[in-house]
C-alpha cells in the first residue's frame, strides 16, 4: 500500500455491531406508520372508515384532485428498487436492498417533511418493473427510483415519465447530477474557469456518471470537450464492447485509449467509478488549477491529500463526509420534492433541477448558518476551495432550494397549484425547519421597527459571533462584544464568519478601554457601601464581563445586555440586579418559551425566586401576560400546584389561591386561572369535569409554577424529551435592559433573545 490508498473499506467490528444494533434496537427498522386522527371511539371509527370515508371516496370520485385534499398522497413519495445497483454492494436484491431504502424514506421525512414509504420489488424485468410503477400512481405524489442498475434505469425512468402524470425522479441519476453541478459551479468560481471552455475526462458510464455529464452540458460544457472513459478504457466510435447508447454519446475519436492518455490538460476530473483509478502522477498531466471530483464510495479515485500533492492548487470533491466538499445527494432530493409536491407537478423538468443546482450553490457563498456550524464543529465552513457545497444540516436548504424548484415549475406550466405568494412560502418552509421562526416573527418585526444597542457579556464566544453575524444580516443593530478584539477576529475568521470590528460590531476590551476609569469609579460609587473597594472596583472591571455590561447600560452606553452563556443563572442576576434594578424594576421571574409539535407553551418561573410569595407570583403572572403578548397571543395562564382548586391545603395551594386574588383585585385584562394541575391546565375536557364553572377556555398557554423546582423540572423535560425548542429564558421585570441565558443556549438561540432585547416590552402593553 505504499500509494497509500489501501485495499479498500475496513470497517471495525465495534462500528458493524453499533450500526447492526442502531436497526435493530429499540423495534427493528427505522420506520414506523402513525395515525393523524383520533381513533379513541365509535364515532372516531364511523368517520375514518365506514360509513364515513365513503364521503371522502365520492369527492375524489367526483374531482381527483382533492385526493390532496382527503388523503396524505399530496405528501407522499415512494422509493421504489429492485436492488440491482445498491450503493457499493451490487446487485443484493430487493430484500437486502430494505435498509438503505428506508433511511431514504428517513431522510424525506427528516429533512423536508416528505412522507415516504419504502417498495423492494422482485422484478429484474425493466418494462415489467416500469409497468409495476406506473400502476403504483393512485397512491403517491411523486416517485423516486432507488439503486435500480445501468442501461434498465434508463429504461425504467423513460417509461415511468411517459406514462405517468407525477414526478419520477431517478436520484442515482439526477440527485448526483445536481448535486455535481453545484459542486462544479461554484469550483469554476474558485478557479477562474468557464464550462464552455474546460476539458472534462470522466470515469465510469453509469447512471449517475452519464447524468452527471448531461447536466454539465446543460451548464455549458461543450460535448467535444468530454472524454469518458470506463473500465474497458475510452468510449469511442466503433467501440462494441460494454457500450450503451448513453455511453455511445459522448465516443471520442476511433482508437483504443486509456485514462492516462486522455487525461493530460484536463481541467476537471469526474470520478464515479472505483477506487484508485487517478493516480497522483495523472494528476500532474492534468491543468492547471485542477478541479478533481472523486466520488466513488467507499473509497474514492484518488484520496485528497494524494492529489493536493501532486497539484497543490487541486480543488477536491469526495462522496465521503469525512473529507471537505461531500457530494451526497440529501443536498438536493428531499427539497426539489418538496418543491415539486407543493406545486402539484407533473415531472420535475430541467428547468427544475438547474433552478435547484443554483439555489444549492448560492448557499454556500453565503454566510454559514449557526445550525450547520454546530453540527459540523471543527470544520470551517468559508466559501472556497475546501467549501464548495452546504452541509447537508444547513436549514436554510428548505426555504432557497424547493422554493426555486417551486418557482421553476411554474414558470414551465408544469404546477398543477401555482403558489401565489413565493415568499410567503418560502416563509412556511423556513419556519417548518427553524421550529422558533413562527412563533418569533411578530417580535422580529417589531424589532426591525426598532434600533437599541445590544452587548454581549461573553462575546468571545463562538456561538455568540454566529449570533451577531445573524444580527446584521436580519436585524437594524449593530451588536457590541465584550472581549478581547484578537480573539474575536480570530474566532470569528476560523468560523467563517464576514462581520468586521466597527463595521458590524462594536469592541469592549477589558484589558485596555478609554472609558476604563470612568466605569470602574462608576461601579465603585454604585457599590461602595456593599463592602467594594476601589481596587476591588478595578478588579471586577477588568475581569467580571457580567459587571461590565451591566455598567454599560446603567450609563446608557448599550440598551440592553445578553450574558449566561456559562456560569450560573443566579450568579449573573445577583450583578445584574445590583446595577439595574432601579426606578422600580427588579427581578419578577424568568419566562421560558417552549415550541412544541402541536404549539408554544410558556413556563415560569424557572429561575428566578426558589420559593415565591403569593405578590411575586401574581407579579410573575402579569409579566408573563405581557410577553405572550409580545409573540401576537392571547395570554392563557394556568397557576399551577400540587393543589386541585382547593382540595389540598398544601403550601403551594395556599400561595396560589392568595396570588389569584391579589390578581382578581388588580382587575387585568387576560385570562388566568387557578390553582390547578397541569394536566387540567393542558386538556380542557378534563378541566370541564373538575372544575364546570373555570373561567379558562381551552387549553393554557402559559403555566406558572408555584416554585423553581417544578418550573424549571417541566422545562427541562419539555426540551429533552419531548423535543421542545426553548426560547429564552426572559427576565421580566428589568424592562428588557438585561436577559440572561443558560450554557445550553445555541447561536440561534441568542440571535432570538437579541430579537427580544431588540424592541421594548413596553411596545407589547
Amino acid at each position: 500500500m505504499e500509494d497509500g490508498q489501501g485495499d479498500g473499506p475496513f470497517v471495525p467490528d465495534s462500528l458493524r455491531q453499533a450500526a447492526l444494533d442502531y436497526h435493530r434496537y429499540p423495534k427493528p427498522g427505522k420506520l414506523e406508520v402513525r395515525a393523524t386522527k383520533p381513533l379513541a371511539n365509535g364515532r372516531d371509527l364511523a368517520r375514518a372508515y365506514s360509513p364515513g370515508v365513503a364521503e371522502a371516496c365520492l369527492e375524489i370520485k367526483a374531482d381527483p384532485a382533492t385526493a390532496r385534499d382527503y388523503t396524505a398522497r399530496g405528501n407522499l413519495v415512494a422509493v421504489v428498487t429492485n436492488g440491482s445497483a445498491v450503493l457499493g454492494l451490487g446487485n443484493i436484491g430487493g430484500l437486502a436492498s430494505k435498509p438503505v431504502m428506508e433511511g431514504k424514506a428517513v431522510l424525506f421525512k427528516k429533512f423536508a417533511n416528505i412522507d415516504c414509504f419504502d417498495l423492494e420489488l422482485n422484478e429484474p424485468d425493466p418494462e415489467k418493473l416500469a409497468d409495476i410503477v406506473c400502476a403504483l400512481e393512485p397512491t403517491f405524489g411523486a416517485i423516486n427510483l432507488e439503486d435500480i442498475k445501468a442501461p434498465d434505469c434508463f429504461i425504467v425512468e423513460k417509461l415511468c415519465r411517459e406514462r405517468m402524470n407525477i414526478p419520477v425522479f431517478h436520484d442515482d441519476q439526477h440527485g448526483t447530477a445536481i448535486v455535481v453541478g453545484a459542486a462544479a459551479t461554484n469550483a469554476m468560481r474558485v478557479a477562474g474557469k468557464d464550462f464552455k471552455d474546460i476539458k472534462v475526462v470522466s470515469t465510469g458510464g453509469g447512471a449517475a456518471g452519464i447524468a452527471c455529464l448531461n447536466m454539465l452540458l446543460k451548464l455549458g460544457v461543450r460535448r467535444e470537450n468530454v472524454w469518458l472513459c470506463d473500465i474497458e478504457g475510452l468510449v469511442y466510435d466503433g467501440r462494441t464492447s460494454d457500450m450503451t447508447p448513453q455511453k455511445a454519446d459522448f465516443a471520442q475519436g476511433t482508437e483504443p485509449r486509456t485514462l492516462g492518455d486522455v487525461i493530460a490538460d484536463a481541467d476537471l476530473f469526474l470520478g464515479l467509478s472505483g477506487p484508485r483509478v487517478l493516480t497522483p502522477e495523472m494528476v500532474e498531466k492534468m491543468a492547471p488549477g485542477p478541479i478533481i471530483f472523486a466520488l466513488a464510495n467507499p473509497e474514492p479515485e484518488i484520496l485528497p491529500d494524494l492529489a493536493r500533492d501532486a497539484a497543490p492548487d487541486a480543488i477536491m470533491a469526495t462522496g465521503r463526509s469525512d473529507f471537505p466538499n461531500q457530494v451526497n445527494n440529501v443536498l438536493c432530493f428531499p427539497f426539489i420534492f418538496r418543491g415539486a409536491l407543493d406545486v402539484g407537478a407533473t415531472e420535475i423538468n430541467d428547468e427544475m433541477q438547474i433552478a435547484c443546482i443554483e439555489g444549492i450553490a448560492a448557499l454556500a457563498r453565503a454566510t454559514t448558518s449557526a445550525e450547520a456550524a454546530a453540527a459540523y464543529q471543527g470544520e470551517h465552513l468559508t466559501f472556497g476551495r475546501d467549501y464548495l457545497i452546504p452541509k447537508p444540516f444547513d436549514p436554510r436548504l428548505m426555504g432557497v432550494v424547493a422554493t426555486a424548484v417551486a418557482k421553476a415549475a411554474m414558470e414551465t406550466g408544469v404546477a398543477t397549484r401555482p403558489i401565489e405568494n413565493l415568499a410567503a412560502y418560502k416563509q412556511s418552509l423556513d419556519a417548518s425547519v427553524f421550529k422558533s421562526a413562527l412563533i418569533m416573527r411578530p417580535v422580529f418585526e417589531a424589532a426591525a421597527s426598532a434600533r437599541r444597542r445590544i452587548v454581549f457579556a461573553e462575546g468571545e464566544d463562538e456561538r455568540v459571533l454566529r449570533a451577531a453575524q445573524a444580527i446584521v444580516e436580519d436585524m437594524t443593530d449593530r451588536p457590541i462584544l465584550i472581549g478581547r478584539p484578537e480573539v474575536i477576529a480570530a474566532r470569528a475568521e476560523r468560523a467563517g464568519l464576514t462581520i468586521s470590528r466597527d463595521v458590524d460590531y462594536e469592541v469592549v476590551n477589558p484589558e485596555q478601554d478609554d472609558r476604563y476609569r470612568e466605569y470602574w469609579q462608576f461601579y465603585h460609587d454604585r457599590m461602595q457601601r456593599r463592602g467594594v473597594t476601589p481596587d476591588l472596583a478595578r478588579a471586577v472591571m477588568r475581569t467580571n464581563t457580567t459587571v461590565i455590561g451591566a455598567v454599560m447600560v446603567a450609563r446608557g452606553d448599550a440598551d440592553s445586555m445578553i450574558c449566561g452563556t456559562f456560569g450560573q443563572y443566579l450568579w449573573h442576576l445577583n450583578y445584574i440586579e445590583q446595577l439595574l434594578a432601579s426606578d422600580g424594576k427588579h427581578a419578577v421571574g424568568a419566562l421560558s418559551l417552549l415550541v412544541l409539535e402541536d404549539g408554544p407553551l410558556f413556563v415560569a418561573d424557572t429561575h428566578v425566586h426558589p420559593e415565591p410569595s403569593p405578590e411575586q407570583i401574581a407579579e410573575t403572572v402579569v409579566g408573563a401576560a405581557r410577553h405572550v403578548r409580545r409573540f401576537g397571543l392571547e395570554p392563557n395562564i394556568a397557576l399551577c400546584s400540587h393543589s386541585q382548586f382547593g382540595n389540598l391545603d398544601c403550601d403551594t395551594g395556599r400561595r396560589m389561591r392568595a396570588a389569584l386574588a391579589l390578581l382578581d383585585a388588580g382587575g387585568h385584562d387576560f385570562c388566568y386561572e387557578g390553582e390547578m394541575h397541569a394536566d387540567a391546565a393542558l386538556d380542557a375536557g378534563l378541566r370541564e369535569r373538575i372544575f364546570p364553572h373555570s373561567r379558562m377556555e381551552g387549553v393554557a398557554n402559559c403555566l406558572v409554577f408555584a416554585n423553581t423546582d417544578a418550573a424549571s423540572g417541566v422545562r427541562n423535560i419539555l426540551k429533552m424529551k419531548a423535543g421542545g425548542l426553548e426560547i429564552g429564558p426572559i427576565l421580566m421585570g428589568m424592562g428588557n435592559r438585561a436577559h440572561i441565558v443558560t450554557p445550553s443556549v445555541t447561536a440561534r438561540g441568542l440571535l432570538n433573545m437579541a430579537a427580544l432585547a431588540g424592541t421594548p416590552v413596553g411596545h407589547y402593553g
